[in-house]
């Protein structure tokens, strides 16, 4: 079967294309982009004539299918969060076609065993492209680093020991080698734990005024400083995760500027929310590295808009019930994600912060420039991985209707514009609401 979108916007920020054109696949792939490609009435949205599904995308936005760089699937282990199967209709549903999932499971993805198990999971849902992430070191742990070069024929795309920094500036140095040899990043989580031990929230008025421990700004900055130095003397590839405040936006625009190897991703929360959003002591406010002040939440915005932040990554982090319905102080780290990513990351555009292609670019050219994927565009051969956008739609979110097994999303009944009404995966469809 082929299947032809006709009349829609195509955005691929890797040809700089911007127009509206028509795109067949057939066979997995896109066979062709290009005007008025097949003539059929307007009115319809959807027509079967022979082996050709039709769908009208007039008044919608087609671009490459988004990937997200920074997920938790929790599978192997800890399938009461999240399982390959759950997650993977999140994304989808979030229009994602392909995201790249953190090892911090149990076991971790430390071995070739575990990587393999997760790549098999995902082939056998076939919803979404999973590309697992392995461990630095084994068990996370921060003692002995693990097979790269095994758990890259395995299927690793990136190694982190995410969840956890790698405190060993020695073994970091050889971690950044042995990956930057093979071609891959290594994804820092960066936290100085003397520094953050005990704290729930942003240090600061906020975190006085509510009697909760804090984490100062500095936990975060003072080990993106460490890996900038590391990476500059190695000449390694580093990519610095879930950016959170000012002072590493600073650190990482002057590591640039003087043309270290080094790229970055924020979440949408980092410049969605700031502390305030604990004041009511919501537990699904509550996460790692915490939500920062108004000044963090407006230099993450500056540093999206200059290229200081290459991408957009949910860091969806799902949990259970158990998690989460418990005191503040005892209750887990993370926010689900992975189904309003997409549509928080469009009040940039609304913002004029960034452009519709800019965006297109931080949510799925770039991350896949970053983790070396045959994706992130809509060439005539590539793989048929697209998303649909409906800029104009507007969507309660519900944490009863999300697909996603974790319901810890602090934006719970908000209302939000732009929403994915079509995910094609492969040449499949995987998620549809067109109207």
């Amino acid at each position: 079967m082929k299947l032809l979108l006709k009349g829609g916007r195509v955005i691929d920020p890797s040809q700089d294309l911007d127009a509206k054109m028509d795109i067949l696949i057939a066979h997995g792939k896109i066979l062709e982009v290009g005007r008025k490609i097949h003539k059929h009435g307007a009115n319809f949205r959807k027509q079967t004539e022979t082996d050709i599904t039709v769908i009208n995308l007039g008044g919608m936005v087609v671009v490459p299918g988004l990937i997200d760089m920074h997920t938790h699937l929790r599978e192997p282990g800890f399938e009461y969060r999240e399982t390959i199967r759950t997650g993977s209709e999140a994304a989808s549903f979030g229009g994602f076609t392909s995201v790249a999932c953190m090892p911090n499971t149990m076991p971790a993805n430390d071995n070739r065993s575990v990587t393999e198990y997760i790549v098999r999971k995902a082939a056998a849902c076939n919803i979404v492209n999973v590309y697992p992430i392995a461990s630095i070191t084994m068990g996370s742990e921060g003692n002995v680093m693990t097979e790269f070069r095994d758990l890259r024929d395995a299927g690793a795309v990136a190694f982190s020991d995410d969840g956890k920094p790698v405190n060993n500036s020695a073994l970091m140095r050889r971690a950044l080698e042995y990956a930057s040899s093979l071609g891959l990043p290594i994804i820092s989580h960066c936290e100085d734990l003397s520094l953050s031990a005990g704290g729930s929230m942003n240090e600061g008025f906020v975190s006085t005024e509510l009697g909760l421990q804090g984490i100062p700004a500095i936990a975060e900055e003072a080990f993106i400083a460490r890996d900038i130095i590391i990476a500059e003397y190695t000449g390694a590839l580093l990519h610095i995760a879930h950016v959170s405040t000012a002072g590493a936006v600073r650190l990482i625009r002057t590591a640039k500027e003087r043309g270290l190897k080094i790229t970055a991703e924020t979440a949408p929360h980092y410049f969605t929310l700031t502390e305030d959003a604990l004041r009511e002591y919501d537990t699904c406010t509550k996460v790692n590295p915490p939500l920062r002040t108004a000044e963090d939440v407006k230099a993450i915005k500056e540093g999206l808009k200059d290229g200081t932040i290459d991408a957009i990554a949910s860091d969806h982090a799902p949990h259970a019930p158990t998690d989460k319905e418990v005191e503040f102080e005892y209750a887990a780290f993370g926010i689900t994600g992975l189904e309003t990513s997409l549509s928080l990351s469009l009040r940039l555009v609304e913002e004029s912060i960034l452009t519709l292609n800019q965006l297109i670019l931080k949510m799925s050219t770039i991350p896949a420039r970053i983790l070396n994927l045959p994706k992130g565009n809509l060439r005539a051969g590539a793989d048929a991985d697209i998303t649909v956008l409906d800029l104009n739609k507007k969507w309660t979110v519900d944490r009863a209707m999300l697909r996603s097994k974790g319901k810890n999303t602090p934006f719970h009944q908000w209302t939000l514009k732009g929403k994915p009404v079509l995910t094609i995966m492969g040449g499949g469809i995987k998620y549809q609401e067109l109207p």
